[in-house]
């Protein structure tokens, strides 16, 4: 079978289409044909590395799967041969006193495809089981896969984390990395009022044909943050959703009302972060940190997308050979939405 791979860490140009040997589901897994896969940030950071990162090579990248099931391992029973599946990406042990309290992402031995082990850019993966949700005929393998990481994160750090209610105010910093085009639609079906800041103005249109109720430029004379305050009569926010990290902490810190709520579900600008800690205790404000979701709010989320209520933004798809453009595209923040692989 053929995959996108990575044999050591490094540029673009370690990425690479192998053929490898097809693998075999141990117990309680499934084989998947796999259909489609949807990139993430999180690819280009596994091929850049970090610190302590440690992989098994050669890694397959990626996330994001739908497609087939082809083979069945031993003890897989509620599931057939040719059913049509998408894959919860959160591997986890099933064990552990987090497991058996229906919280898979806090598991002690927490694993994500794509990162802690070999990914989803392949034509046959192995899963667990467990993982899967079967999908409806009327959702593509490309919606479904382009779904499935982004939604799972953006419905567990707003509605299980932040505990978002209707009528509040959120803001979303970027206006089109796949959480963030999740996150607007999920707090718009909450019924809440949504400002995003964005880079450009044809993002931020992409962003309000989405829903948005107003948008900001980046780099709007004086600052977003105090954009924000003017735009909400200098109360600020109730929610902030922040996947950049270092560039924007403080000014979503500063954004928020008293009794704001800062979810941080990322860092793609930066991990380390020096704060004024005056405005947290000075206006009672609270940080929540937010990875992924339990498989109940995978199901609740992809359910919403089943029925038409949520939808996948797809910005572009691409065959397998051309892996590289697509992380090119991602990596210069040239996309609005997610970028997808059709095999």
């Amino acid at each position: 079978m053929r995959a996108a791979l990575i044999r050591e860490h490094g540029d673009l140009e370690k990425v690479e289409i192998a053929v490898l040997p097809m693998p075999e589901p141990g117990p309680g897994e499934v084989r998947l044909r796999v259909r489609a896969a949807a990139l993430n940030y999180l690819d280009i950071w596994v091929r850049n590395g970090w610190p302590g990162i440690k992989l098994s090579y050669p890694h397959i990248l990626g996330a994001d799967a739908a497609g087939t099931i082809d083979a069945l391992g031993e003890g897989v029973q509620d599931w057939e041969i040719g059913a049509r599946v998408a894959v919860d990406p959160t591997i986890s042990c099933g064990e552990c006193e987090f497991c058996r309290a229906g919280w898979e992402n806090r598991c002690v031995r927490f694993r994500l495809m794509g990162e802690h082990v070999s990914g989803t850019f392949a034509e046959y993966i192995t899963v667990p089981a467990r993982n899967l949700i079967a999908l409806p005929e009327h959702v593509s393998f490309a919606e479904a896969a382009a779904a499935s990481l982004v939604f799972v994160t953006a419905w567990h750090s707003l509605i299980t984390r932040a505990n978002l209610r209707p009528g509040e105010l959120v803001l979303i910093i970027g206006a089109g990395g796949g959480v963030n085009t999740a996150s607007l639609q999920i707090a718009k079906l909450t019924g809440c009022t949504v400002y995003v800041v964005g880079s450009s103005e044809d993002k931020l249109a992409k962003a309000q044909a989405l829903g948005a109720d107003a948008t900001i430029l980046r780099d709007v004379e004086g600052g977003w943050s105090r954009a924000v305050y003017q735009l909400t009569a200098k109360r600020g926010v109730d929610v902030v959703v922040d996947n950049v990290g270092a560039p924007t902490y403080n000014d979503s810190l500063r954004a928020l009302a008293r009794g704001g709520r800062l979810v941080t579900v990322g860092n793609t600008g930066g991990a380390k972060v020096e704060i004024d800690n005056r405005l947290i205790f000075g206006k009672h404000l609270s940080i929540l940190g937010s990875t992924m979701g339990p498989h109940r709010d995978y199901v609740r989320v992809m359910r919403l997308l089943f029925k038409g209520k949520l939808k996948a933004v797809i910005d572009a798809t691409y065959p397998l050979d051309e892996v590289r453009t697509a992380m090119a595209r991602m990596e210069a923040g040239d996309l609005f939405g997610k970028a997808v692989l059709e095999l």
